[in-house]
């Protein structure tokens, strides 16, 4: 007589339940690619409808009542799990508890709202018009201040913390605060004296061109499989905002082309590199799991920046490039040598837009919408009243006069799409891609030769190591701390931008 087979448990229902929703939020992440990159413009009303239905899902999925029961016979017996079982149910309850907070309606509401809302912000920005989204935006933000609440009465956060805490776990407003004030102060000590610097050498040599999309396309693909993207189950497309989507096995990256700089479309596709090789090393033991995700935004942006500002914008990567460019755009030899690609992809230059900043003026663009959001959110601040707030804000953080909102207010996507509290997490992992550097550089003896040769390799396979292959397992500083051996420090990041910028025997 055959024995009766043991009972499923808790966990592994859990298990199973999670792995489906994260096949579903895989399919909703290949439908935001599909929006951005080849979707027809009139499509954007069915569009809103199919997320909206496939948020809603997703949520029912995740909020059902046997899920409480579940999670709470699991964490009975979570005694007899894995350290590496309880973490990943330590999240199933983290994923639970948020999407309980908010109800159904809202979840669908917001989801439909953002998707219209950034439909519409692609053809307002192109026409510099304000006016025409503003309504729509209304609307993301009454929604976003809605769900602000209701996550803030179950976690206990503050509203804005619940949201920053969406997409880096932990963080919390108080946090940003004690990071950012003595890197404000630092940087606007620093800026005049790179530009002091700048202005006392030879000014860069332009590169001649023409720069035909075509040929940024070919280099551009080869640039991504030189860091490591395989494109067999990789895409390179354009779009108006570059990105990285998909699927961990099904990688979407994209970019921007413009003829007259090959700048923007080089370094956007390593900048993305660097979020997709993430995305490709995480733990596949964990794959569909909360574990096997990355551990958040801020991670997520510290491996973007690593790979594109300190890796392929550095001295000895810039010196392998440049005879790429020059085999693939032609011209005068002296444009492309190191210390003049250096003067042009290093300078530093007070501008409006933010995806287009350097090194020393990021952090601010990034202050100033971290100080308008938490206004919006916190109800201190009228989205019609936005565009002003933003222009005097960067008057006083960049002493630049904004000359229209398509080079302010509407340049970014972010809070069209209703991502409030995501704006932090680029500086973050600015500072954590410098003390990543750092450590690897200690840990990789050669890592300077192998740049000078355009291996991105034994970096990529130390981020793996010790950033990727975590996955989840780790908060955002626990994180930093085990990759570097010392907790996030913004002194390390000021450090090499004045190396970089402004060295001390500059006077």
């Amino acid at each position: 007589m055959n024995a009766t087979p043991p009972a499923v448990s808790a966990y592994e229902r859990l298990r199973d339940r999670f792995r489906r929703l994260a096949l579903l939020e895989e399919a909703a992440s290949i439908l935001h690619w599909d929006t951005s990159v080849t979707m027809p413009r009139g499509s954007a009303e069915a569009r809103a409808e199919q997320t909206a239905a496939l948020a809603a899902t997703v949520h029912a999925i995740l909020t059902a009542p046997e899920v409480g029961d579940e999670l709470a016979a699991a964490e009975a017996s979570a005694h007899a799990l894995s350290a590496l079982d309880r973490r990943n149910l330590a999240l199933m309850r983290r994923k639970y508890l948020r999407a309980t907070a908010l109800p159904p309606a809202l979840v669908e509401a917001a989801a439909r709202a953002n998707s219209r809302c950034e439909a519409a912000w692609r053809d307002a920005r192109a026409a510099c018009d304000f006016a025409a989204v503003a309504p729509l935006l209304v609307e993301v933000v009454r929604l976003a201040r809605e769900s602000a609440a209701a996550l803030s009465a179950a976690t206990g956060l503050a509203p804005y913390d619940a949201l920053l805490d969406g997409f880096q776990p932990g963080l919390t407003d108080s946090r940003v605060a004690e990071l950012f004030a003595p890197l404000e102060r630092d940087l606007l000590a620093l800026l005049p004296e790179a530009e002091a610097r700048q202005a006392a050498a030879p000014p860069p040599l332009p590169l001649p061109g023409p720069f035909p999309a075509e040929a940024q396309r070919r280099l551009c693909r080869m640039l991504a499989e030189r860091a490591g993207l395989d494109f067999a189950t990789a895409r390179l497309d354009e779009s108006t905002h570059p990105f990285c989507g998909g699927t961990p096995t099904d990688t979407r990256i994209t970019t921007r082309y413009d003829e007259s700089d090959p700048a923007p479309a080089i370094l956007g596709v390593l900048h993305e590199c660097g979020h997709a090789l993430y995305e490709r090393h995480l733990p596949r033991a964990w794959a569909h799991q909360p574990l096997g995700e990355a551990a958040g935004m801020a991670a997520h942006e510290s491996q973007s920046l690593i790979v594109e500002m300190q890796a392929c914008r550095s001295d000895a990567f810039l010196a392998w490039l440049g005879p790429r460019l020059a085999e693939a755009f032609g011209g005068a030899a002296e444009a492309y040598a190191p210390t003049n690609l250096a003067r042009l992809w290093r300078r530093v230059r007070r501008g409006f837009i933010r995806v287009d900043a350097d090194e020393v003026t990021y952090p601010l663009h990034v202050i100033l919408r971290w100080r308008l959001e938490r206004a919006l959110i916190a109800g201190e601040l009228a989205v019609a009243d936005l565009p002003a707030a933003w222009n005097d804000g960067f008057a006083r953080l960049l002493g630049l006069a904004v000359p229209d909102d398509r080079r302010g207010v509407l340049q970014d996507i972010h809070w069209y799409d209703g991502l409030f509290g995501y704006f932090p997490s680029y500086t973050l992992g600015a500072m954590a891609a410098a003390q990543m550097m750092a450590a690897a550089r200690e840990a990789i003896p050669d890592l300077e030769a192998a740049l000078a040769q355009g291996d991105l390799a034994p970096l990529v396979a130390w981020l793996a190591a010790n950033v990727h292959a975590h996955g989840a397992r780790f908060g955002f500083d626990e994180l930093v701390t085990a990759a570097t051996g010392r907790p996030l420090d913004p002194a390390v990041f000021v450090a090499h931008l004045r190396a970089r910028y402004a060295p001390a025997s500059f006077a």
